[in-house]
């Protein structure tokens, strides 16, 4: 299927895999972009769907006003996804992308559209949430922190223009993310896989294995070499590790009680 008219504004679909199984939703760092997931798309298909979910305020969104609203980019994002949802669906965030993943599928599961598992990177579990404030820091310092994180806002660091256009939703990311505070009581019924670098400093082993205690289902933890970016250093892998998640989830939600005895 296209993707539909009233998901057209939220959600990209870099290469159109009609035949596949199952759907991958993206869901992308602070100040990042749907298109960060191209590469992934482009490995995974035509075996996976993949969608990319693209925030306001960058890229062909950069004149929309950005989202400082962990609950609002949750809302908007799932009534985005809903209507993409003609198979079964699993999602994939990184660093805030992750906690964003994982109130897209508290509000999918709510309206009976729930995913088979989500796959969390790079972020710490909802339960071990800091007090943090780099929103509030001046645009020289609010660099400083991208820089720290050797990631793929940093290829842009030196263009003037660029920046001008990064920074609002930079900003507006971490504003989301830090303010975002996790409804106690609230847990997934799906598996949950976390993933992280072992020398990622915003997401410690032991936090990140805390996600556990977000859901009822299953859980694993997958630690690679890296940093807070290990993702694009281990492209590799980690297209292999979702690819084997995905279809083990698949496989048991279709397999048949005589081959599940």
């Amino acid at each position: 299927m296209t993707v539909p008219a009233a998901s057209a504004q939220w959600v990209r679909r870099f290469h159109p895999s009609p035949q596949a199984p199952l759907t991958l939703a993206c869901f992308p760092h602070a100040g990042g972009s749907a298109s960060y997931f191209f590469p992934l798309s482009r490995t995974l298909a035509p075996a996976f769907d993949v969608l990319g979910i693209q925030y306001p305020g960058r890229q062909d969104r950069r004149h929309e006003p950005c989202i400082d609203s962990m609950e609002e980019l949750a809302d908007r994002s799932a009534e985005a996804l809903r209507p993409c949802i003609d198979r079964p669906i699993v999602l994939f965030g990184h660093s805030l992308g992750a906690t964003l993943a994982f109130e897209v599928a508290l509000r999918l599961e709510e309206s009976g559209t729930g995913p088979l598992g989500i796959i969390v990177s790079g972020r710490r579990a909802p339960s071990r949430q800091r007090r943090e404030f780099v929103h509030l820091h001046d645009d020289d310092r609010l660099l400083a922190e991208l820089r720290k994180l050797n990631g793929t806002a940093t290829q842009v660091l030196g263009e003037d223009e660029l920046l001008r256009i990064l920074l609002p939703a930079v900003r507006a990311d971490y504003k989301a993310v830090e303010n975002y505070r996790h409804r106690s009581g609230t847990a997934l019924n799906c598996p949950v896989v976390a993933m992280a670098g072992d020398d990622d400093p915003l997401a410690p082993t032991d936090d990140v294995r805390a996600w556990q205690d977000h859901t009822t289902g299953t859980f694993t933890a997958r630690i690679f070499p890296g940093d807070h970016f290990y993702l694009s250093d281990q492209a590799a892998a980690v297209a292999k590790a979702l690819t084997d998640m995905a279809t083990a989830w698949l496989t048991a939600t279709t397999a048949s009680p005589a081959s599940a005895t």
